[in-house]
């Protein structure tokens, strides 16, 4: 029996007995929205994964762990996909069951993709529900069984951009916030993220989507997360191969150097050979990195050793 079989009838087993549920991301109205017609298309290829296009009402993916196991520590899930798509099932729900056997408890984000067509100011919009989604795992904590100061973050590709931007933006809301809840995540996770969008590093799709073909320097700048980070910045693991060809390892490189100069704990794990987006694909890497994300939050104390 093919390995990546089992790991998939695995994972749906394994969510079958997990509390799963999916929800607005906002309760009331969406910020930043231009009114209109819901476009959103659903894609499932011939694997059963499922992808999402021209997403206008997000939402969020709840899944708990069995009570004996949970940590009380939680992770928002940002899949990838150039700021074009969304990889829900790749770099969302299949992480998700990941986290849940380290008794931790995942929610997937599916986030607006940015588009003058719905949004009023399309660079903001993912970064309005990355932090939504922060503030609604806090506020909610006690509901979920969630420890407030053990919220983190992971994010692929595109979505690892989109983290990166959510661990260094934090201290300027571009949501309501009258509660004031903390919309810094504990801990970042990166995988083979989007980081800078300079001309010499950039993912030109990414780049395109999210503040458009011609940015000023200025907002070039604003979001190459590189330059953002400072000593607040959350302890930060990155994952990357060396030949991906697609979103240059430089990408992590920069970031943790930034960690390094900043003096933010910092693990980086590049792989010889992966490519990008390999997500939990059995043959493209020697280990399994989330192993490796186990014993860096052990390391960390938000799972217990």
């Amino acid at each position: 029996m093919h390995k990546s079989f089992v790991i998939a009838l695995f994972t749906a087993i394994f969510f079958n007995a997990q509390s799963q549920t999916l929800i607005p991301l906002y309760p009331g109205k969406v910020p930043n929205a231009v009114d209109g017609p819901d476009e959103e298309i659903k894609n499932v290829n011939n694997t059963g994964q499922i992808r999402y296009e021209k997403v206008s009402k997000p939402t969020l993916e709840i899944y708990l762990p069995k009570k004996d196991k949970a940590t009380g520590a939680a992770v928002v899930i940002v899949p990838g996909g150039g700021y074009r798509i969304v990889s829900y099932s790749h770099e969302g729900t299949n992480i998700a069951a990941e986290f849940n056997k380290m008794g931790i408890a995942a929610f997937v984000l599916k986030y607006r993709l940015p588009s003058d067509k719905i949004m009023h100011d399309k660079t903001i919009g993912p970064l309005q529900d990355a932090q939504q989604a922060i503030k609604l795992v806090r506020s909610r904590a006690k509901e979920w069984g969630i420890d407030t100061a053990k919220v983190g973050i992971i994010g692929f590709s595109a979505g690892g951009h989109l983290a990166s931007t959510a661990g260094t933006h934090f201290t300027k809301a571009v949501i309501d916030n009258k509660e004031n809840i903390n919309l810094r995540p504990d801990f970042m996770v990166l995988v083979y993220p989007v980081i800078s969008l300079s001309d010499e590093l950039m993912h030109k799709g990414s780049r395109d989507n999210l503040i458009g073909s011609s940015p000023s320097q200025e907002l070039s700048n604003l979001y190459s997360n590189d330059t953002q980070v400072s000593p607040q910045t959350p302890p930060t693991m990155l994952i990357h191969a060396g030949d991906d060809k697609t979103v240059k390892v430089q990408n992590s490189i920069k970031f943790y150097e930034a960690l390094l100069k900043n003096n933010v704990s910092g693990e980086m794990h590049i792989y010889p050979k992966g490519g990008h987006g390999f997500g939990l694909a059995p043959d493209r890497t020697p280990d399994w990195w989330t192993d490796r994300v186990e014993n860096w939050l052990k390391g960390l104390g938000f799972i217990k050793k």
